[in-house]
């Protein structure tokens, strides 16, 4: 039997989260340091307010809070017995707990700054919710959406809506159309949504037979500084369904199961189908995709999957929206305007310290111990996290994500932070005291603008 690299070379395994949890926090502190020391405009100019580099954030330092309390007491539960909990509670009332945990973790923290922190976000111009209320043809906003993406129609999209295909504003059209229209109501639905991301992901990789994994990586997948994002961002939604679509893959993939095959089958497709229609970058969720399929050693789920995710964007072009028409324009009209004053070499290395601070700096540990896994039982995990690291070095690579990575690349997180489940025993308990450490610290000193 070959020996594990725990055996043969135990000081390499002790020392490589030290390091890459090292390497994270001086990416943090460069990101923040560089901009700050030299004067280095780092955002378009017309946002001289945003003071705190990488993040789309400024200082406003706030001690009290309703949702404080809550969330101190919390994060001490939490560290006292989450990792505990997530080893011994049969499966489906982890699934239950994580469920719960996580959504009070996110509304904790939105209300350090009252109901104002489920509300403000959604309430921006710059957000989907103020034009999904003027929306009265939804045929109409499809044939004529294209042509609106440019800055210089007279009556173009705001930023966010021309910045995303428009299954994103059809989203709160359709809560608009419900009654959820406000801007608290509509904060709420997105945080309730949230919270099912990390259940997704634990799904998934029970369904891959790597329960034990799961079970070690479900605290950092419930709580950490992502929360700050997720409970008020669009891009949580778009996390949602992404999450939700590989769980669907996993389980079509793993079942003996002829008819629950497909149907699963039908259900990823459409779900990563209907991501395409969120964002422009989650095409990159095919990589994820292959990588689920691969740790199940099977590509029979591919081609339903395929067709019924092609279905879902024929649809939206039979209905007056091309997909493949839309992304040039949207991409002249980034890089006419806020690309054109963020400098790519700061953003190309600073969008990853901007991640780190989203993930949790305990993400850097976790990516380092990557190179320690050879237990057989580790394959699933490495597999994934190979290919969320994938997804986002390509991200980064088209330059098409120049800052606000924070919320932007939110559906890649949880498929990173797998890599807790790799770091050794001895770093659970305080590896997620750091994580509550820097989302406290984060939304208690920071006014993030997701």
């Amino acid at each position: 039997m070959a020996m594990t690299l725990q055996t043969r070379h135990p000081v390499a395994v002790r020392a490589a989260p030290w390091i890459g949890l090292g390497i994270a926090l001086l990416l943090v502190a460069a990101a923040v340091v560089v901009p700050l020391a030299t004067g280095w405009e780092v955002y378009a100019r017309r946002n001289p307010h945003l003071s705190v580099p990488p993040l789309h954030a400024r200082w406003d330092p706030r001690l009290l809070g309703p949702g404080t309390v809550p969330a101190l007491v919390l994060a001490l539960l939490a560290w006292r017995y989450a990792a505990e909990c997530a080893t011994r509670l049969p499966w489906r009332r982890l699934l239950l707990v994580a469920y719960v945990v996580g959504l009070a973790w996110l509304l904790a923290l939105a209300f350090m700054d009252g109901t104002h922190g489920i509300s403000r976000v959604l309430d921006n111009d710059d957000e989907y919710l103020r034009t999904a209320r003027e929306v009265t043809d939804v045929h109409a906003l499809l044939t004529g959406f294209i042509e609106r993406i440019p800055m210089s129609h007279p009556d173009n999209w705001t930023t966010h809506v021309a910045g995303h295909p428009p299954g994103a504003l059809l989203f709160f059209v359709g809560l608009v159309r419900v009654g959820l229209g406000g801007d608290f109501a509509a904060g709420t639905v997105v945080t309730v949504l949230a919270a099912s991301t990390a259940p997704a992901v634990l799904i998934a990789v029970r369904a891959l037979r790597a329960e034990a994994a799961a079970r070690r990586a479900a605290p950092f997948l419930v709580l950490g500084p992502a929360a700050l994002f997720m409970a008020v961002s669009a891009d949580a939604v778009f996390t949602v369904v992404a999450a939700w679509g590989l769980a669907a893959l996993a389980l079509a993939a793993t079942t003996d199961r002829r008819g629950r095959a497909m149907g699963c089958s039908v259900l990823a497709g459409l779900l990563l189908g209907g991501c395409l229609l969120l964002s422009y970058g989650l095409p990159l969720l095919a990589l994820l995709a292959l990588a689920v399929m691969a740790a199940a050693r099977t590509w029979r789920p591919l081609p339903v999957v395929a067709v019924s995710a092609a279905a879902v964007v024929l649809a939206f072009a039979v209905a007056g929206f091309l997909w493949w028409d839309a992304y040039p324009v949207l991409k002249d009209r980034y890089w006419d305007g806020l690309a054109a004053d963020r400098p790519a070499t700061y953003w190309m290395w600073a969008n990853l310290a901007a991640l780190a601070l989203s993930a949790g700096p305990l993400l850097g540990a976790g990516l380092a111990s990557l190179a320690t896994a050879r237990r057989r039982a580790d394959r699933v995990v490495v597999l994934l996290v190979t290919a969320a690291v994938a997804t986002v070095v390509v991200a980064d690579l088209s330059r098409m994500s120049k800052a606000e990575v924070e919320r932007i690349w939110l559906p890649f997180v949880p498929w990173l932070l797998l890599s807790t489940a790799l770091l050794p025993e001895s770093w659970r308990r305080w590896g997620l005291a750091l994580q509550l450490a820097t989302a406290l610290l984060m939304e208690t000193l920071l006014y993030t603008t997701w």
